[in-house]
């Protein structure tokens, strides 16, 4: 019998490969956290300005394992909010908003930026990202093909 709260979803492994186009990042493999509330980047470097009278971040990342390459990125801060880790330690982080390409889904997310440079994955996409889009099967991974991102946002 068919579960009512996951017919119709898209059911995606533990892992998997997404894009954030208004970041200009075309591909990064994510760890799906159902366990998370909140959907969280790696970012090597961040740095608040203000631009028209709205706090925006820069930051910089490295996308890619084998040949990373350093990526420089922009986007009008969300709000900082106090986010607790698996180890208990509440800290407070800047967030944004970006969209998401993911199964081919198209959706804006809300993303904390913290240093996940000890993590395998830069990024974990969280239960409020995934809720009413996705079911999880732990026991699956890298089930969708890669994301076909459009020449970047210009507004990067």
């Amino acid at each position: 019998m068919a579960d009512p709260i996951t017919a119709g979803l898209t059911t995606l492994g533990w892992r998997e490969r997404l894009a954030l186009p208004q970041l200009g990042i075309a591909l990064l493999k994510a760890k799906l956290d159902t366990g998370a509330r909140s959907s969280a980047l790696h970012v090597d470097t961040l740095e608040e300005f203000h631009r028209d009278g709205t706090t925006w971040l820069r930051f910089t990342m490295h996308v890619g394992r084998r040949q990373p390459q350093a990526v420089c990125c922009e986007a009008p801060a969300l709000d900082r909010r106090t986010v607790t880790d698996t180890g208990g330690r509440r800290t407070e982080r800047w967030f944004i908003r970006s969209e998401v390409q993911l199964a081919g889904q198209h959706f804006s997310v809300d993303i904390n930026l913290t240093d996940r440079r000890h993590m395998l994955f830069p990024m974990l996409l969280g239960r409020s990202a995934l809720m009413g889009r996705f079911a999880v099967d732990p026991a699956r991974s890298y089930t969708q093909s890669r994301p076909l991102l459009a020449a970047p946002d210009s507004t990067r």
